[in-house]
């Protein structure tokens, strides 16, 4: 609780329109603990929530004066001493106090009181009421004493007792208990409707309050909270010389109530002090709730240097938020903390006051405050701008555990923004062991513990220039980079102008990226311990797999290779991915496989650090990886050239080979350059969706360029009945390039999506991902629904996901059907086409099949055709190509 004191001189007017007061009056509204069956450990929980609460809650808001009354019950004097009201019916009430005419008549023992909630009609513990110090508001012939006024809740009934503590002890005459109802008038037609003169009301208007270096933050005015202006009927008292130079921060020793009622509280203690003590207004200047909402106080003006009766000696030259609550053995919430730097900022900023800096006040009186530093009334002594009652006055307030928080309350106020840091970088880049590495798009996301209502704003930083500036609530914002290596970083602005600008983080750029091919060349199998230790993959396993600096592959510039990985010896259904070394897997997948499947798929995976890494979801598998290329920005290469998707060859039909099966150990060789749209010359390599079927026995395909010697690379494996794809970037040796079958007798298909060519009119390629796209089972890029019989869904892939609006020829997609419900295959092309013959994936009720696409890009968007049955699809974009 606060301890109070009191007195006043008048002086001259100031700005025309009221007295100051040299001296300065202290009014400590206080709260005390329990009430309505409020035990201890309520008492001392500032964020719990009395019984009631909310009833009161009603009346808030109505722009206007809502029309209180005070129930006043005489005490019955009993004698030696004592007095006391018999527990009994009232009219409901919410606030309580016991008073006596002779403001300067002493009750030396103790006064208690407990109350009956009319929510559920259980009487409280008994509650201590202290008496207050005369003269709180000055010496006003109409000053009656009294005890503290309590807030209680809606109740309806109350008992007193009161005694002095000496058996021949003397009582003040005339003790009465005073019951604030705040909301007596609720529903009623509000004060004046009819015949009221508003001048009456309100205090009489002023010039403008000088603005502020910051904001005004949002405040209950009186209007608002129902403040009945015909009890202030003496206008306000403005400061002497109109400046504001210091902040006191007070407590008002009751927390136990809901927000809902704030409103209701501060016109309860409005009506108590000018009803019941006969005070000229509220004392407190502002006053803050547990949950940040602000309430203007004592009549005069938010924008105005208002004088109140807060802090005894030092009121002449400073303003006053008290927090409504009881910070003795807990401390206020943050929220309270946030809007009392807000408002204390505020007042400050519109007379160039610094909340982190010192001032001069005056003493108005001869006293010590708590420590026992002295004042001598007429001299000057230093104070933070932002101080506690107890650094002007002997009291606790306000309160043992808010007072160490006044630090934190200058740091909110004065800036800078504190604990800002980078938390992630996204929108297209991804983590690497140096910081990030993106293919342009990168979006930056940070935090901080300052309350977004503090700060001005922030601006993105790229090697130290702003490229992009924010609000002050926003926690990310977003940029496209050129190629090579930034720093990026992120700059907050406080509400005071303070800069405070986060450690910078790497993020790399690759430069566009051009494809070299290589003869297909195993580069890592588990099952002899070739590139990575002999050993199966077992779950949520990893093996990392040196790529670059050997096997022709250069040491430096490698942006991304491109591998067929293979899973075999599989113990049970499980999904592997392939990432870049030293990067956060994604939930992007290659393979899906299920026990006793070996199954292959082509994928383009960058590479950060020379290397990749292989990771195996459940169960043990083997793992198998034939390099047939790489993507580099050294050095000659080539680009891509869209084409088709077209089918060139199919056995079943004698389609660019004869029509005939392949037999074991059989070789077809397809030309490729010079027809079907592919130049005759500078063709390096072709990209081919290669589809077996009509299997009759295990065996496993190789597409390889003609004239060279087969190596033991495999490109598809197959089981009787199967119907197998997949994507094969081989390379273009005289213009052919072959098709080896291992065993039995199978048809091959080949369908042409695109060459790479050393002509140099073709597009680079960058990478991008792995990232997961599109999901029809979570409505990821597309509508959450499976896809039907001869259905379509068509993503949208330029523009978003970190793929740059304009300019992609083609994107790099993992696709995968799972929940089949019936054979199907599955075509992937560009939208705004005719979808051809070509297919990506087969499939057979009950599969989950992968398979790599390169599709072409028209519209922005690529479309995803399913034949028969339904199906989900999922789509893992990797890298995309660009003119």
């Amino acid at each position: 609780m606060c301890i109070k004191g009191g007195g006043y001189v008048r002086v001259k007017r100031v700005r025309g329109t009221a007295v100051a007061a040299a001296l300065g009056v202290v009014a400590v509204l206080g709260f005390q603990s329990v009430a309505n069956g409020t035990g201890a450990e309520e008492a001392h929980n500032p964020g719990g929530q009395r019984a009631g609460a909310g009833l009161y809650s009603a009346a808030t808001g109505k722009n206007g004066p809502v029309k209180s009354e005070v129930h006043k019950l005489a005490l019955k004097n009993e004698g030696r001493g004592e007095a006391s009201l018999s527990r009994r019916t009232t009219e409901p009430f919410g606030m309580l106090g016991v008073s006596w005419p002779d403001a300067h008549a002493a009750v030396e023992g103790t006064i208690e009181a407990r109350t009956r909630s009319v929510e559920t009609g259980e009487w409280s513990d008994w509650i201590t009421l202290e008496p207050y110090r005369p003269g709180l508001d000055g010496e006003r012939p109409t000053e009656r004493g009294s005890t503290e006024p309590v807030w209680v809740g809606r109740s309806d009934g109350a008992e007193v007792r009161v005694g002095d503590g000496a058996a021949s002890g003397t009582l003040p005459a005339g003790l009465r208990l005073d019951m604030v109802d705040p909301a007596a008038g609720y529903g009623k037609a509000p004060i004046g409707a009819a015949d009221a003169e508003p001048a009456a009301f309100a205090a009489p208007a002023v010039d403008p309050g000088p603005p502020s270096t910051v904001p005004q933050p949002p405040v209950v005015t009186r209007a608002e909270w129902g403040a009945d202006e015909s009890l202030n009927n003496e206008g306000p008292i403005y400061l002497e010389g109109g400046v504001i130079k210091a902040v006191f921060v007070h407590h008002t020793t009751d927390g136990t109530y809901n927000c809902a009622d704030s409103a209701a509280v501060v016109r309860a203690l409005h009506v108590y002090h000018v009803k019941t003590n006969g005070w000229r207004d509220l004392g407190y200047n502002f006053l803050v709730d547990k949950c940040g909402k602000i309430f203007e106080g004592r009549q005069g003006g938010i924008d105005q240097p208002v004088m109140g009766a807060h802090t005894y000696g030092f009121n002449s030259q400073s303003t006053s938020v008290a927090i409504i609550g009881n910070y003795t053995d807990a401390g206020a919430p943050s929220a309270a903390l946030e809007a009392t730097a807000r408002m204390a900022a505020y007042k400050l900023g519109q007379y160039g006051g610094d909340p982190a800096g010192t001032t001069t006040l005056l003493a108005g009186a001869t006293q010590k405050n708590y420590a026992g530093k002295s004042f001598t009334a007429g001299q000057s002594y230093t104070f933070d701008q932002i101080s506690g009652h107890r650094d002007g006055f002997n009291t606790e307030c306000p309160g043992m555990q808010l007072y160490p928080q006044l630090p934190a309350i200058r740091t909110l106020a004065a800036g800078p923004v504190q604990g800002l840091k980078v938390s992630s970088v996204g929108g297209g880049a991804f983590a690497v062991d140096s910081g990030y590495e993106t293919p342009g798009p990168v979006t930056v996301n940070w935090s901080t513990t300052t309350p977004s209502s503090l700060i001005s704003g922030f601006e993105l930083l790229v090697d130290g220039r702003t490229v992009n500036n924010v609000a002050g609530n926003a926690r990310s914002a977003s940029t496209t980079l050129l190629p090579g290596s930034h720093k990026v970083a992120v700059k907050a602005v406080h509400q005071s102008g303070k800069a405070t600008t986060t450690a910078a983080v790497n993020v790399n750029v690759p430069s566009p990226k051009k494809f070299v091919p290589v003869t297909p060349q195993r580069l890592m199998d588990t099952r002899v311990g070739l590139g990575v230790p002999k050993a199966q993959v077992g779950p949520a396993g990893v093996v990392t797999l040196q790529v670059t600096g050997a096997n022709g592959i250069p040491a430096t510039d490698v942006g991304a290779v491109v591998l067929n990985v293979t899973a075999t010896h599989v113990s049970s259904t499980s999904f592997v991915s392939v990432y870049p070394d030293g990067t956060t897997r994604t939930s992007a997948s290659n393979l899906n496989v299920v026990q006793g499947q070996t199954v292959p798929n082509l994928v383009v995976v960058p590479v950060v650090n020379g290397r990749v890494s292989f990771y195996n979801n459940a169960g043990t598998l083997d793992l198998i990886a034939d390099i047939t290329g790489y993507f580099t920005s050294a050095g000659e290469g080539s680009t891509h050239v869209n084409l088709g998707p077209k089918r060139v060859m199919d056995t079943r039909e004698g389609l660019g080979v004869p029509q005939a099966q392949v037999g074991p150990e059989g070789v077809v060789t397809l030309q490729v350059a010079g027809v079907n749209g592919v130049p005759a010359e500078g063709v390096s390599a072709v990209v081919l969706n290669v589809t077996a079927t009509r299997v009759s026995a295990t065996s496993f395909v190789s597409v390889y360029p003609d004239g060279t010697t087969r190596t033991s690379a495999s490109n598809l494996n197959v089981k009787q009945g199967q119907t197998v794809p997949n994507l094969v970037i081989v390379p273009v040796v005289n213009g052919r390039v072959s098709f080896y079958n291992n065993a039995g007798t199978l048809d091959l298909i080949a369908d042409i999506t695109g060459y790479f060519t050393s002509a140099g009119e073709g597009a680079t390629h960058i990478n991008l991902g792995p990232k997961r796209v599109m999901d029809t089972r979570e409505g990821l890029g597309v509508p959450q629904a499976q896809v039907g019989p001869e259905g379509v869904v068509t993503l949208k892939v330029a523009g978003v996901n970190g793929v740059p609006a304009e300019g992609v020829s083609a994107v790099v997609l993992n696709v995968t059907a799972t929940h089949v419900s019936a054979t199907s295959f599955v075509s992937v092309y560009p939208d705004g086409t005719t979808r051809t013959s070509a297919s990506n994936l087969n499939v057979v009720k009950g599969q989950t099949v992968p398979n790599l696409v390169i599709v072409p890009v028209v519209n922005g968007k690529v479309s995803f055709y399913n034949n028969a049955g339904s199906l989900d699809l999922i789509a893992d974009i990797t890298g995309y190509f660009r003119r």
